[in-house]
């Protein structure tokens, strides 16, 4: 099934493509999620730390894997919408061999530099070896989580958003089952947490690739496509590389911040992780819109309809308003009871339930600046204008890093500090996100990606 983004109502269109999106993220961050409530609940507060220590270097991979994803996504959006299916079929092909290669590579490397990566982040040694453990296993299971990527931006490329969720509704039920049953009856450890995300992913990859193998196979062509071009590598890589420089120096950055937070110990490792964790989940449910408005924006400059996109920016702003004044409430006036998941029973009075509480209500307030930041973004990236789009994210990102260290060392204000750094980050991104979209950046002739 595949949906053309270019006809109807800007927001009906995106508000139906869009919320199967939301689920599928939301699915995918349960992932995460129910490694770090699995492993504090039944392993205690030491594996939650463990688990958390390791996230940033995690985020790396998938940082890589999601800029590649979008690099390929709207190349293959603004070929759709052209309806030019041979040409998007070889960039389709083209993109699955590349990014099966780049795993295979990552997966070397990361496997020599597990230990090296972990002991940088200057790692407590109570927690050092479950963190090493964890991460050892997880890059493992790159290629598993490159390939289901690529095969989730190629679907939702071609406008289809619900078969994704499908594959992750039942992915991310089987990882709480398998880490269950690892953790709380096996009691496996960090380990059985790894390996359960291990075994999901892997079987989503598989399926996943199966049915778009099939799905392309669907939609006839007037001749055969190649399997290859490096024609098609080079338009790819035009938006990839930026992206995924985009998306790695972000979590560079990140692992700046968590070198920080282990410097105040496991307690502060472990409400950071808990409380990152939901940050998480919320920034990347919101970014679902700017996704959805950077496939409609690419589909709408491949199909020659620039007029639409401004109503499409607008109908993605209020969408994601709608989805977040719920989740503010639930961070800001209920942070005990979101950071307790995360905690063994009787738990909920320790400092790692303070410090986490301390996080959202510091952050969460300023959820509604960051949407329109990440709406604004979508534009920018589903137009091809990519230096525009890095300057406000990068902005946002050496702000973040650098005040986290001021805040917290030269201010002395200690994990406050660090955590009024996000809010700080975001208001100057998203000025800046705000100023190239209203100036009209990503309107120009260079930005239509498959013409060139």
């Amino acid at each position: 099934m595949t949906k053309d983004l270019t006809t109807g109502e800007p927001s009906k269109v995106l508000l139906g493509f869009s919320i199967p999106m939301l689920f599928s993220v939301m699915f995918q961050q349960l992932y995460n999620i129910a490694d770090s409530v699995i492993a504090g609940k039944f392993a205690g507060v030491e594996a939650l730390a463990a688990v958390g220590a390791s996230y940033p270097v995690t985020m790396i991979f998938i940082a890589i894997a999601t800029g590649s994803n979008i690099g390929c996504s709207i190349l293959i959006s603004q070929l759709f919408g052209a309806k030019d299916y041979v040409r998007m079929k070889t960039a389709i092909f083209t993109a699955i061999r590349i990014i099966i290669l780049l795993s295979i590579i990552l997966t070397l490397i990361g496997a020599f530099l597990c230990d090296p990566m972990i002991r940088a982040l200057d790692t407590p040694d109570n927690i050092f070896q479950d963190a090493s453990l964890y991460l050892a296993i997880y890059i493992w299971g790159l290629i598993f989580l490159f390939l289901y990527n690529i095969c989730n931006g190629v679907f939702t490329a071609l406008g289809d958003s619900k078969t994704p969720l499908f594959f992750l509704i039942a992915s991310s039920i089987g990882n709480v089952i398998l880490d269950y049953v690892f953790v709380a009856i096996l009691h496996k450890g960090v380990a059985g947490v790894a390996w359960a995300t291990f075994i999901c992913q892997g079987v989503a990859a598989i399926i996943s690739l199966i049915t778009l193998l099939k799905r392309i196979k669907s939609i006839k062509t007037s001749e055969k496509p190649e399997n290859f071009s490096w024609d098609i590598l080079i338009k790819i890589t035009r938006i990839a590389i930026p992206s995924i420089l985009q998306q790695s120096f972000v979590s560079v950055g990140n692992l700046f911040v968590q070198r920080l937070v282990n410097g105040y110990g496991s307690t502060v490792i472990a409400a950071y992780s808990a409380s990152i964790k939901l940050n998480t989940f919320a920034i990347v449910s919101f970014g679902t819109i700017g996704n959805a408005v950077s496939t409609y924006t690419a589909q709408n400059l491949g199909a020659g309809k620039k007029e639409r996109i401004r109503k499409g920016w607008q109908a993605g702003f209020f969408i994601a308003v709608i989805i977040a004044l719920p989740v503010i409430f639930l961070f800001f006036g209920a942070g005990k009871s979101m950071i307790g998941i995360f905690l063994e029973k009787g738990a909920t009075t320790t400092p790692v339930l303070e410090e986490g509480i301390r996080f959202l209500r510091i952050v969460s307030p300023f959820y509604l600046i960051v949407l329109l930041k990440l709406v604004s973004d979508g534009v920018l990236r589903g137009a091809g204008a990519m230096k525009a789009f890095m300057i406000s994210t990068f902005s946002d990102l050496l702000l973040r890093v650098g005040l986290s260290y001021f805040f917290a060392l030269g201010l002395q204000l200690g994990t406050t500090g660090i955590w009024m750094s996000w809010p700080v980050g975001w208001i100057v991104g998203t000025a800046l996100s705000l100023y190239y979209y209203k100036t009209g950046s990503w309107n120009q002739k260079n930005t239509e990606i498959y013409h060139n």
